[in-house]
């Protein structure tokens, strides 16, 4: 993985590094397990202190850092015998979402999720994670399987939002994503979503429509990009910062509104510091989650997720 370091986040890699260093050594020799574990203490320590005045802004720029885990690192992680179905029946393949079948925990599951790529190549086959409507009736068309066979469906969201070009209008992008909506609205099975990155507009809404949602602590949930609210309102792109902060789209702020449900700490300096480690607690996040959802009816599964959504944007006077 190429390195990628932010300006803010450099005291605490150049910590992270040493840790990883020194956890190789204290494999091989024993001496080195209390100072690992200090260090370890420290580098946890100096990550929460310095992390714990980023900006809106600056947490934005960390849920789009290109060395964070994407969906199907996770996949890796978290499922087994995972199968990826392929294809819209209508269309094409597209490969800014992923999806298809697995196990977790013992379980059958419908996995489906959006995927950025590495490097040049990587990122012109997905797309930069911004999927065609082909890559939503995909994710409809596995909604729809889910619902057949009575298997719960985890999501995984990370985008910029739905490809705005002219031949995606063409295809028909927002009845695409409006079917997803509407598929998953009347799911009669259990539906986690799982912000991992930037959920960006209704191209993130079309994998979030579930009983439960869950962000990463420096994950970004939003209607529109920072840039694009800017360009907007002033005219001026170059006051995204700005944007970002109005927008309350950082994890505390999308758990005060309700718009999510949880938030999911990460690793000391982020995801992409550990990404197992963040597999593990994005793994306790979705089995406490399902379990609660499992007990549930296919009834009960539709309309706990009516009245969670008809409770967003209420407020008294």
């Amino acid at each position: 993985m190429a390195s990628h370091v932010l300006p803010f986040e450099k005291p605490v890699v150049d910590l992270v590094t040493r840790v990883r260093e020194l956890r190789s050594l204290a494999e091989s020799d024993k001496r080195f397990e209390g100072e690992l574990r200090r260090l370890e203490e420290k580098a946890g320590r100096l990550a929460r202190e310095l992390f714990a005045d980023l900006s809106p802004w600056q947490k934005v720029q960390l849920s789009r850092h290109p060395n964070r885990p994407y969906t199907l690192d996770y996949v890796a992680h978290l499922f087994e015998d995972f199968v990826e179905l392929h294809g819209d029946r209508t269309f094409s393949e597209d490969a800014a979402i992923i999806g298809g079948l697995a196990r977790y925990r013992g379980r059958s599951v419908v996995v489906v999720g959006h995927q950025k790529g590495r490097g040049a190549k990587e990122n012109v086959k997905r797309n930069f994670g911004m999927p065609h409507p082909e890559g939503y009736r995909k994710a409809r068309r596995l909604y729809e399987l889910a619902m057949q066979f009575g298997l719960p469906i985890l999501t995984f969201i990370d985008t910029p939002g739905a490809y705005p070009g002219i031949g995606a209008e063409e295809r028909g992008q927002s009845e695409a994503i409006g079917a997803c909506l509407a598929t998953m609205a009347r799911a009669k099975v259990p539906i986690i979503a799982t912000i991992l990155g930037e959920g960006g507009s209704g191209g993130a809404l079309a994998l979030g429509v579930a009983n439960r949602v869950h962000v990463l602590e420096y994950g970004t949930y939003s209607v529109i990009s920072p840039e694009g609210c800017a360009s907007i309102l002033w005219k001026d792109g170059a006051k995204a910062d700005e944007a970002a902060l109005r927008l309350r789209i950082t994890a505390p702020e999308l758990l005060s509104l309700g718009v999510v449900d949880k938030v999911v700490d990460e690793p000391a300096g982020g995801a992409h510091q550990d990404p197992t480690a963040a597999a593990r607690l994005v793994d306790a996040a979705l089995h406490e989650a399902l379990s609660e959802l499992l007990r549930k009816t296919p009834e009960d599964l539709v309309r706990d997720r009516y009245d969670r959504f008809r409770k967003l944007g209420a407020f008294s006077g």
